[in-house]
């Protein structure tokens, strides 16, 4: 693969791993309701099905991709409910006080990604994109779709420490900013569904 296809893939995934999607608005509002410590088992959700589904993308991408077209239809769907279902919980949500014992959960973030089609149709493209052209072996796919995980990893990261950089500002100005986060997340199901 010649330097300039890496340099294009890796540039492609770090703007898509950055940009807001599902997984890093949730992050950011996660931490910006019940802190860093109690959002750690979703942020550890949201890191693991990260990697699980960029390692379906290969397994599809190397095999099954005729029958590709059809799960993604179904699964756009799917996660465009989700994803507004959570548009509207983050704002109508409310920031907790010290005494809750409430944490999110590792489960809602590893769901999260199962239906994050921003993810699938990021990995996909990437391998359809930059790598097939070169190898279409499961261990190369694998490989890249790692690579994929580890910055969108990092991504949300970032939208977790910026979570914990404001989150003295949202504790004040918390309805603003949740209403902005819904509509970041309800601009991702338009663009999904358009």
């Amino acid at each position: 693969m010649p330097g300039y296809v890496l340099g294009n893939f890796f540039i492609y995934s770090v703007i898509n791993a950055f940009t807001p999607g599902p997984g890093n608005i949730l992050a950011l509002n996660t931490v910006t309701n019940y802190g860093y410590k109690k959002g750690k088992p979703l942020f550890g959700g949201i890191f693991a099905g990260y990697y699980v589904v960029q390692i379906i993308c290969a397994v599809f991408v190397f095999g099954v991709s005729a029958f590709l077209p059809n799960v993604l239809g179904i699964m756009k769907y799917v996660g465009a409910a989700y994803i507004l279902w959570l548009a509207v919980h983050i704002a109508l949500s409310k920031p907790t006080t010290g005494t809750v014992k409430k944490s999110a959960s590792f489960i809602k973030g590893f769901l999260l990604q199962f239906v994050n089609v921003k993810i699938y149709l990021f990995g996909i493209t990437a391998l359809t994109g930059y790598v097939t052209d070169y190898s279409t072996s499961l261990w190369v796919l694998l490989m890249f779709e790692l690579m994929i995980a580890t910055i969108g990893t990092v991504a949300t990261l970032t939208w977790v420490g910026l979570g914990v950089l404001i989150q003295k500002v949202y504790q004040k100005h918390y309805r603003v900013i949740n209403i902005i986060l819904a509509l970041t997340l309800s601009e991702c199901v338009y663009s999904m569904l358009k």
